[in-house]
């Protein structure tokens, strides 16, 4: 098991290392920043673990426990800014984990969405995210105000892609999104992740004749998903039994970006910083299957990984 101190050295040294390889030179106007980009990845990613409820414990944590490590450390306010800032370089982390890791060798993936409350549904005002968030259901939560979310993961448990949408969008209109964004995908939407060649398992919120035939020949994706139980041409027993332990994998990556990494206790005020802390989440998750790996043991083991 790691000690704070050593897990975060782990961090650092992989972040510095994409960092320093894989993304250009910053060039700003104005003074440098207090912090490097290298030591932002990791304050963003590490700042992720349930141990601490929000962005402010995160930074009262840093500033009595690792000035040593961070001397320059700025106080709350820029400390917060810096954080949303490098939303692109977590997300292209988070992928060069996953490449690292070998993602895109395997011969599957599994996709399902999962929602993000941001406040509660029966408040009464727009709120924050007006026009972004919106009311939706979860089978999982019932009626939430809030986002969705759409996550694709390797058999192995690495996530690959993932994308953002309100929480009134259908799960088979996210994953058409992601799938025609990762042909050519744009700065702003790098999270989907590169295009795939292999086959992608779901549930049968993605089913639909007509749709995955589509997905086949305009996006040359092959997504398998059971019909629901009153489609003419529903599956048997055994082969739903055999397609949801496939799809397993996905539930339970989304249990831990909700539990231990604090998805379930998202309330967003503005939607850059919501992508950035998402960003930040999905690096953890991964960096925990590169240290996994690099210590012989299961890539989703968490309890032996590190401990504070």
């Amino acid at each position: 098991m790691c000690d704070p101190e050593t897990f975060l050295i782990a961090v650092y040294v992989l972040a510095d290392a994409f960092c320093k390889t894989h993304l250009p030179p910053e060039r700003r106007p104005g003074p440098p920043a207090a912090l490097d980009r290298s030591e932002v990845v990791t304050l963003a990613v590490l700042g992720q673990w349930d141990r601490f409820r929000s962005e402010r414990d995160c930074w009262r944590s840093a500033d009595a426990c690792l000035r040593p490590s961070f001397p320059r450390l700025p106080s709350r306010p820029p400390f917060n800014r810096q954080l949303r800032r490098p939303q692109a370089a977590i997300t292209a982390f988070a992928h060069w984990l996953a490449a690292q890791l070998g993602a895109a060798t395997t011969p599957y993936e599994a996709m399902d969405g999962t929602a993000v409350p941001t406040r509660n549904a029966k408040r009464r005002g727009r709120g924050w995210l007006a026009g972004i968030a919106a009311s939706g259901r979860c089978l999982r939560r019932g009626w939430i105000y809030g986002l969705r979310l759409l996550v694709c993961v390797t058999p192995d448990g690495i996530v690959t892609g993932w994308g953002v949408g309100p929480a009134n969008a259908n799960d088979h209109v996210l994953a058409e999104t992601l799938l025609t964004v990762r042909a050519t995908p744009p700065p702003a939407l790098a999270s989907v992740g590169p295009a795939r060649s292999g086959v992608s398992v779901a549930d049968s919120g993605f089913a639909g004749r007509d749709r995955e035939r589509h997905w086949a020949a305009a996006q040359h994706a092959d997504v398998v998903a059971s019909p629901p139980p009153d489609s003419h041409r529903r599956w048997s027993k055994p082969d739903r039994r055999w397609l949801a332990g496939r799809r397993q994998i996905v539930a339970t990556v989304i249990g831990r970006l909700e539990s231990a990494f604090r998805l379930d206790r998202e309330r967003p005020h503005a939607l850059d910083g919501f992508q950035a802390r998402l960003a930040a989440k999905i690096a953890l998750h991964n960096v925990c299957c590169c240290l996994n790996r690099q210590r012989g043991q299961p890539l989703l083991t968490l309890a032996d990984l590190f401990g504070w």
